[in-house]
């Protein structure tokens, strides 16, 4: 995997979103489910050119079985560790000025109607959970007609699969679902990325597999637009934000975490220069 700095220099000039009044919405926090009082870095208040966006959505409630169910807020797996770590990551093995802290955003804020728009990448996570409604498809469609990027992670086998293409299709009944080439700029913008391999999230320190359900092969797969852009980076079988936020965990192979942090960071940079 072999770094490549040419692009660094233009990465936030070459964004669709308008920055004079990106990020003038205080941080805020909301209640997670593995963590309860994360401690809050120094800077946190300190502006940046961007931060790392996490996607709300309602859940699906029997998506988790019958024994259990899926608690509304668990599009916070693994917030805020695996954010903050993220964006540490990036400010250092990048030139991109990365806010230390995430915001979470909720596609249709009644407060905030277009908070969506500041946010170039976002990322959700548990994907094969999410019931997204009517208008939250119509505000996530005009987001990727104005630029948006979404990055989706931590969904596992042919069921939540079904859950994650459900919800695209209502989004873009127009686009189709495809596998990304290893040739696609998206896998060379910063690092060369050809040669990937199924990163697992932390069930592997007690299973010993980089798999869940019958998710054996992962898969990165994508949608484009009319202009050959990836707008939607879809991780299947694995476990991005667990390699990210447990990078500082010594039972965790440091192995998974380089290869997450990589991953990563090309799709944040390829969102801002394509």
């Amino acid at each position: 995997m072999r770094f490549r700095p040419a692009v660094l220099a233009v990465v936030l000039g070459l964004s669709l979103f308008g920055t004079i009044h990106a990020f003038q919405r205080e941080w805020r926090e909301v209640p997670a489910l593995e963590y309860g009082n994360f401690p809050i870095p120094p800077d946190y208040r300190d502006k940046a050119e961007w931060v790392f966006g996490r996607l709300i959505y309602p859940v699906m409630v029997n998506a988790c079985g019958y024994r259990w169910r899926c608690p509304d807020n668990y599009f916070t797996m693994d917030y805020p560790r695996s954010d903050r770590h993220f964006s540490a990551a990036l400010r250092r093995l990048t030139r991109v000025a990365a806010r230390s802290v995430e915001q979470v955003v909720d596609p249709v804020d009644r407060q905030f109607p277009d908070d969506i728009y500041n946010y170039p990448w976002m990322y959700a996570v548990e994907v094969g959970h999410w019931n997204l409604t009517d208008e939250q498809c119509k505000k996530m469609r005009e987001y990727f007609d104005r630029g948006g990027f979404l990055m989706v992670d931590d969904f596992h086998g042919a069921r939540e699969w079904a859950t994650l293409t459900d919800g695209m299709k209502r989004i873009f009944p127009d686009r189709q679902i495809v596998e990304l080439d290893n040739k696609d700029a998206i896998f060379h913008t910063i690092y060369d990325l050809d040669d990937r391999y199924q990163v697992p999230g932390a069930q592997f320190l007690e299973s010993h597999q980089t798999f869940e359900h019958d998710g054996f092969e992962a898969r990165w797969r994508g949608i484009y637009d009319e202009k050959g852009r990836v707008i939607v980076a879809i991780c299947h079988n694995m476990d991005l934000g667990d390699s990210w936020e447990h990078a500082d965990n010594p039972l965790y192979p440091e192995k998974y975490s380089a290869l997450g942090f990589r991953i990563g960071v090309n799709y944040v940079v390829y969102s801002m220069t394509h």
